[in-house]
């Protein structure tokens, strides 16, 4: 029996948080477990992701953060990067396709200039393009790093108080934080992290100040639509205090 029904997402017993993220990992392991190869987990891992995207979308839920490639990914073998690479363009070139059937809205977070011409011109017309769509907003993090990204937002007000536009001591953090990527995209409420594995790996360290943490042994090839609402439940039966005292 599923805990969210489609088409009726709030409920005062399970609310669905507003912004969900998730660290898409267990790609390989998944290949190994099997005697594939990598690719073979990572072409997976892309269909579960279409699968949990949709789900996400009937739900209600508003955000969906997904951690695609990362900074320190380059570090692997050029077959296995080209194989991610051309992954998301086929992924972006039918989610293009389908753009007016899936209503859904594209943002980028990341150094998108080391990526190839084509996956370029393909994200950039996908975020163009969904700009007016009103349901779930998905944020692929390429090329992206957390401490590269608050280093970049660092840089950028320095150059603004070099230029007499900012000054260092009225800097807030509501102002630092439109200076991320994620500039106007609200926190994290929940971060999912399949695999096993318990750290953050760089992703998001700014925007998960108070974002709850959710792991599972579960591989994101296998990651279902079942264990999304198992980490949405989990979710909710936790106390969000930001610091204060639950009254």
């Amino acid at each position: 029996m599923r805990l969210f029904q489609k088409k009726n997402p709030q409920t005062p017993e399970r609310p669905v948080p507003a912004h969900i993220a998730i660290i898409m990992d267990g790609n390989g392991r998944w290949a190994k477990k099997r005697g594939l190869p990598r690719t073979a987990g990572h072409k997976a891992g892309a269909e579960t992701f279409r699968r949990i995207a949709n789900y996400a979308k009937s739900i209600g839920l508003k955000y969906l953060t997904v951690y695609a490639f990362s900074t320190e990914n380059w570090k692997r073998s050029e077959e296995e990067v080209s194989a991610i690479m051309e992954l998301l363009e086929r992924y972006l070139r039918e989610a293009i396709a389908d753009m007016d059937k899936n209503q859904v809205r594209f943002c980028f977070f990341g150094d998108l200039s080391r990526l190839s011409p084509q996956l370029q011109q393909e994200a950039a017309l996908a975020a163009e393009r969904s700009k007016k769509y009103a349901g779930v907003q998905v944020n692929f993090c390429l090329n992206y790093g957390g401490r590269d990204e608050i280093l970049r937002a660092a840089r950028r007000f320095a150059r603004q108080c070099v230029d007499g536009q900012a000054v260092p001591e009225e800097l807030t953090q509501a102002q630092f934080s439109d200076l991320l990527y994620s500039a106007g995209v609200p926190d994290p409420d929940l971060i999912i992290r399949p695999s096993g594995e318990i750290r953050t790996s760089n992703f998001l360290l700014w925007q998960s100040a108070y974002s709850e943490y959710y792991f599972t042994d579960t591989l994101w090839p296998d990651f279902t639509a079942r264990d999304l609402e198992k980490a949405i439940a989990s979710y909710n039966h936790r106390s969000r205090r930001y610091g204060g005292v639950k009254k």
